[in-house]
């Protein structure tokens, strides 16, 4: 069953992994362009999860993990 709107809690948690995100990959001194090509996706991918614009899926947050060399519970913790 697809949901119009998701539970009012999926946003805030959203934003924090998309923050948590951020500081990963300047923890790593990455910046969106060089996680994008590490990656391979498009740089306003990187954006756009950093931002809550759009939701990494889980292929994402494992690959972003692996390239910044965080476990993935880092980023969605």
């Amino acid at each position: 069953m697809h949901r119009d709107q998701p539970p009012a809690w999926v946003l805030p948690r959203r934003r924090q992994i998309g923050l948590q995100i951020r500081a990963a990959r300047r923890a790593a001194g990455l910046t969106q362009d060089q996680l994008a090509a590490r990656i391979e996706r498009d740089v306003k991918s990187i954006s756009r999860w950093e931002n809550a614009h759009r939701a990494p899926d889980l292929t994402d947050l494992l690959v972003i993990a692996d390239a910044i060399g965080v476990p993935l519970s880092d980023l969605v913790r």
